[in-house]
């Protein structure tokens, strides 16, 4: 076919087509079929990914880093100052200058261009604009102009900066003394509490963090009593003949002082003059009692894996108090102060799991659930209203449900069974078995707007329904099957960071799988990866209604997450790999001319980006990376000072980026790796592009 004299030729037309990136990991679903218009046109999943997370906002995030804890200052609230000197003598990075005339002092992590300036940190006092700068009492600086706090020339230099600032105090936080595996680790009282053996790995101790470190806890003595009567109470002096001792808790299982048949046990202090023996004993608060024999020592057994849960039996507003068991020691109560074992009357009485519904405790000792006397965790006697009940396969885990329009109910996982628990005590309890076709993994699962956990076929959801039984489920994992069935047998424990709707659960391999959940639905799933395996896990609440969480590790050492832009000190490998798109439809030849991707974030960051053509096909050349750095530093308008920052707080903007390339499909390949870039969110792309024929 000819073309006519003086006839313009159409010249193809350019077209755009935004990818939103949303959905997360799928590695199940082929290309094709993401892509299509009834599933998902335009698809913005991941084929591969590590260390993002889909944001209840859209897009994908790298995830904030972790560092270590034990209540000192954290690396993450580091702050750095820069000061102006001239070097006389000689300044190095680890050095403690010590100002002649203020007497300040400053830890010195860099030295800036041509060393015309210090920066420190670690700083004490306040430098003066003009004095000697002192090192080991030897002068070998000058100071000449006042010190900046901050005050780095560049972004990049501010990042860095902060991040040596971390480092330093990186150094000074210790591991939980002892030896093994952190067996447990959780959050009372904005205290954080972690279990571990001993050095000889005979016992296991229980750690209290502080601003000087972890502590031990001492435990006290417990003594066993009958016949109490009057009034013993908690700060009595417990007196028999010469032997004393501080009453720090009463605990009556039986009987009542008031009618002088009171029975059970004290937990007290330093025994003087002791042991105590059987016999007759007093109070100063006029009470009387007889000991059952000597005080024991509390301690416990080595090993175990710890869970937990915070209580109010009291209804007071101090009264919430720490309950935990551990498979080999008794269940026990803590208040911040006095711990406390709690007897039940088991044979071998070491519960796995507790929970805490309707005002009573409940604990689960292989196949049987136990529960105590209303209101009074201390009884366990079926005269005063305890129970049991058996499941019939090893018990896996509580939750509480909203139940039906009754009331409340407790649901309780087997490793093959899910049973919900109906009534308000044990008058009406009433034990129903939703379903024999699922299971949970112990020690995963969470309750954020519905309850989530793992089973054998996956990540499921629970959630109130309008049906029969008053409950539906679903399995949410379908697409990372594989992953699943890679890691379930490894699962160590789980948590939530309700920030960010997130339910995460932690695998021995170091792998934590991330489901972000918005407005009830699935948002998406993606795997990071810890350089730090866990081996227990817990989130909790400040008591200024922040979040925290925390998890241990086989070193001993604990860390918080969602803190800082390393993993403790180490970088941060994360990329994100989109799914094959085919813009026009399948089977189109297109010429790929731009990307322009939306970013968001709060600081100094950086990233690669490249892309594969035709499914990444040998037969034509694939391109190489770049590198794109993006400074997205916030501003606080209420906290900056005129001429003391440089650069805009810009927190949203696009990232160009130049195409070239003629294929059907095209993956875009997104990746930052670093221990002092901060977390950046890509929302979507639109690419660039120029249909050019259909394929034969």
């Amino acid at each position: 076919m000819r073309r006519a004299l003086g006839q313009e030729v159409a010249m193809p037309q350019v077209r755009r087509e935004f990818i939103n990136f949303d959905g997360g990991l799928d590695t199940e679903t082929p290309p094709l079929r993401l892509n299509s218009v009834a599933d998902h046109p335009g698809s913005g999943f991941c084929y591969e990914a590590q260390n993002f997370e889909p944001d209840i906002n859209g897009g994908y995030s790298r995830i904030e880093g972790y560092e270590r804890f034990d209540g000192q200052l954290k690396p993450s609230d580091a702050i750095y100052t820069t000061l102006e000197v001239t070097i006389t003598g000689s300044v190095i990075v680890g050095d403690t200058v010590v100002g002649v005339t203020s007497a300040a002092t400053g830890v010195v992590i860099a030295l800036g261009a041509a060393d015309a300036y210090l920066v420190l940190t670690k700083v004490t006092g306040i430098f003066n604009a003009s004095e000697t700068l002192n090192v080991s009492a030897s002068p070998e600086a000058t100071t000449t102009a006042a010190p900046v706090v901050g005050g780095a020339p560049t972004p990049i230099l501010d990042a860095q900066y902060f991040n040596l600032a971390s480092d330093e105090y990186r150094t000074d936080i210790a591991i939980v003394p002892g030896s093994g595996n952190i067996l447990g680790v959780w959050l009372h009282g904005n205290v954080v509490y972690a279990f571990r053996n001993n050095a000889g790995a005979t016992a296991a101790v229980m750690h209290k963090s502080t601003s000087a470190g972890w502590v031990a806890v001492a435990l006290n003595n417990e003594i066993l009593f009958t016949v109490g009567a009057g009034d013993i109470d908690e700060g009595d002096t417990l007196t028999q003949t010469g032997t004393t001792a501080t009453i720090l808790r009463v605990v009556i299982t039986s009987g009542s002082l008031a009618t002088s048949d009171a029975a059970g046990k004290l937990i007290i202090g330093a025994v003087t003059s002791g042991p105590y023996a059987s016999g007759a004993a007093t109070t100063t608060g006029a009470g009387t009692l007889t000991l059952t024999g000597a005080e024991t020592a509390l301690t416990l057994a080595a090993g175990g894996r710890y869970e937990f849960v915070n209580a109010n039996f009291g209804g007071g507003i101090n009264t919430q108090r720490m309950y935990g068991c551990d498979g080999v020691n008794r269940a026990f109560e803590f208040d911040g102060t006095v711990y406390v074992p709690i007897d039940t009357g088991m044979t071998t009485d070491t519960p796995e799991h507790i929970h805490f519904h309707k005002n009573y405790l409940f604990l689960s000792f292989i196949s049987s659930v136990q529960h105590s006397a209303i209101g009074d965790p201390y009884v366990w006697s079926a005269i005063f209203g305890a129970g049991e009940l058996a499941m019939g396969d090893l018990v896996s885990g509580f939750m509480s449900q909203p139940g039906s329009e009754l009331g409340g109910s407790l649901q309780i996982t087997t490793k093959n069974k899910v049973s919900i628990l109906y009534g308000s005590g044990t008058s009406d309890w009433n034990l129903v078995t939703y379903t024999e076709d699922l299971g949970a993994f112990e020690y995963t699962l969470q309750k954020m707007e519905k309850t989530l956990f793992l089973d054998d076929i996956g990540v499921t959801m629970m959630q109130t329904a309008q049906t029969f039984g008053n409950f539906a489920s679903a399995s949410i994992s379908q697409r990372i099957k594989s992953f699943i069935n890679a890691q379930r047998s490894l699962v160590v424990g789980s948590c939530l960071i309700r920030d960010k709707n997130q339910y995460r659960i932690f695998f021995s391999t170091g792998y934590v799988l991330i489901v972000t959940i918005s407005n009830g639905k699935l948002r998406g799933m993606m795997p990071a990866l810890f350089n730090d395996p866990a081996t227990c896990v817990s989130h909790g609440e400040m008591t200024d209604g922040s979040q925290a969480a925390f998890f241990g590790s086989s070193t001993g050492m604990v860390y918080q997450q969602e803190k800082g832009t390393s993993f403790d000190g180490d970088a941060i490998e994360a990329y994100i790999f989109i799914a094959f798109n085919f813009p026009g439809g399948q089977r189109m030849r297109n010429r790929f001319r731009h990307a322009s991707f939306e970013v968001r974030g709060f600081g100094y960051t950086e990233f690669s980006f490249s892309y594969d053509i035709d499914y990444s096909t040998t037969l034509i050349s694939q391109p190489g990376s770049v590198t794109k750095q993006v400074n997205l530093a916030a501003l606080n308008w209420d906290t900056f000072t005129w001429d003391a920052f440089i650069w805009d707080g810009v927190t949203l903007t696009p990232e160009e980026a130049s195409l070239d390339g003629t294929g059907e499909n095209i993956s875009l390949k997104l990746a930052t790796s670093g221990d002092y870039f901060f977390p950046i969110r890509f929302s979507g792309v639109t690419l660039t592009y120029t249909p050019r024929r259909l394929m034969r």
